[in-house]
């Protein structure tokens, strides 16, 4: 079993260092706010580090799931130095490429391993050990690196180079914003057409329209009920760096960019915390203006 280090306990992390605890690897965890590693610690085996250091110190891999690339950056900042030689250095934030390819020089540098590893499920997989993760990075590292995350996973994919897993998972996210605008429209028209949303959800989602979005959440959308972990603020800050690539790489990415703009209008109703699911509250709100 590994010595591990996690670091950011928010809905993704706190469930998905419980599972590297679980599978038998001695975790430290550590986190800005020190009461939610205290709590971790109260309720799962392993130990909670008041310093980023102490956590680091020793340990074979270190996860990073947090916020943003300043976030990201301002951590790796501070432990890369402190990090023992050979050890791999995961990040589950989904934060830009560009960030991802820097981090993987300096960890190189100082004969430490990175790995950038977004993941893909949600908060339900990150508690059910279900996430979907894309990597990027070497080939020997990811060797070494992948049985430890199959604690919280169901499926593990090195993309590419550095980097690489960043970018699988912008084309997750812009994915994603289509459909749930798609199903969005789809429930709004079906209530709007004086339709039973059960009887047609019943009828299309055994064709070409089916989807996860409209497995898991159509009854929820319907109800308005939008409390159901992956936030809008993540979201709008996903496609931001995702449209940010796109102006770099050159691609159109249209919808994204519409869906995107309807992000903010959720925010601008009060539901900067509602899940991504809450585009149909905009179309709703509409009908009342």
């Amino acid at each position: 079993m590994a010595r591990c280090a996690f670091l950011g306990l928010g809905v993704m992390g706190f469930p998905m260092a419980g599972h590297l605890a679980a599978s038998g690897h001695d975790v430290t965890v550590w986190n800005r706010t020190a009461s939610k590693g205290e709590k971790w610690a109260s309720d799962h085996p392993g130990q909670a580090a008041t310093s980023l250091n102490d956590a680091v110190d020793e340990a074979d891999f270190v996860f990073m799931c947090l916020g943003d690339d300043p976030d990201v950056q301002a951590v790796a900042d501070q432990i890369i130095p402190a990090m023992q030689a050979g050890s791999v250095l995961v990040d589950h934030t989904t934060a830009s490429a560009e960030l991802a390819r820097s981090l993987y020089a300096v960890c190189a540098a100082r004969d430490v391993d990175f790995i950038d590893a977004p993941v893909s499920g949600g908060q339900a997989g990150a508690e059910n050990g279900q996430l979907a993760i894309m990597c990027g990075g070497d080939e020997a590292v990811f060797a070494k690196v992948e049985p430890v995350m199959d604690a919280y996973a169901k499926a593990i994919t090195l993309i590419g180079e550095a980097g690489a897993g960043q970018l699988a998972k912008m084309v997750n996210q812009i994915c994603i914003a289509g459909v749930v605008q798609g199903l969005s429209e789809g429930l709004h028209f079906a209530e709007q057409a004086g339709l039973d949303p059960s009887k047609v959800i019943g009828a299309i989602s055994k064709g070409a329209a089916q989807s996860w979005q409209m497995e898991n959440r159509w009854q929820t959308m319907v109800a308005g009920e939008f409390e159901h972990g992956f936030a809008t603020n993540w979201m709008r800050k996903d496609l931001r760096i995702a449209l940010d690539e796109a102006r770099r790489n050159d691609s159109r990415l249209p919808v994204a960019a519409l869906v995107d703009q309807f992000y903010a209008e959720v925010q601008a109703m009060g539901g900067g915390r509602w899940d991504t699911s809450s585009l149909i509250a905009r179309l709703k709100n509409a009908d009342k203006r």
